[in-house]
């Protein structure tokens, strides 16, 4: 059975849209996915599941958010094999003298169109540098993602006219190895 990883947006952010993790594995579970864990309180979720498309399973999480929480969020799905690309592709982790910390894998819902991609990198600066994948977009805020003026989650979205949900680099490395593991 293939191991999947699940990421939803926007969930226990603020007052509306709060689930304890216990409580969105249960509906997980509810949804026939094996072995789901999640990973922090930001709706991070590793499970197995028959093979399928990851729009399917996203769809069949979003639909059993709505009837089990009374509410819905993005969601994103990536398979092992998906995430480990998309982390062994970043271009920013490679560089020396890049601090992984300030590196953050935004996940995208599907491809962005060609003159989409040209006109984020075209925002892109010395303090918010872009790289742009198949599916994945690379951001590294020199300064934090906190002090960030052009390239936020919005302006993403707006531009690429992709929904996306968005990592921290170990965040996202550590659903990779959560996937990985094996019992």
């Amino acid at each position: 059975m293939p191991t999947y990883i699940a990421m939803l947006r926007g969930i226990n952010i603020g007052p509306s849209k709060r689930v304890e993790m216990a409580r969105l594995r249960k509906v997980l579970e509810s949804a026939r996915f094996k072995r789901v864990r999640t990973y922090i309180q930001s709706g991070n979720v590793v499970f197995d599941a028959a093979k399928s498309t990851t729009a399917r399973l996203a769809e069949k999480i979003e639909n059993a958010l709505v009837a089990q929480l009374g509410f819905g969020a993005l969601v994103i799905v990536r398979t092992e094999d998906e995430m480990s690309r998309a982390l062994t592709n970043n271009p920013f982790v490679k560089q020396s003298g890049k601090d992984p910390a300030k590196v953050h894998v935004c996940f995208l819902a599907g491809p962005p169109r060609a003159e989409a991609v040209k006109a984020l990198h075209a925002l892109g600066t010395k303090a918010e540098q872009v790289m742009c994948a198949a599916n994945e977009v690379y951001v590294y805020h020199v300064n934090g993602l906190g002090k960030a003026k052009v390239l936020t989650h919005g302006v993403l979205e707006k531009v690429l006219a992709v929904k996306v949900t968005m990592r921290n680099w170990n965040t996202s490395s550590k659903l990779r190895e959560m996937a990985g593991e094996k019992s």
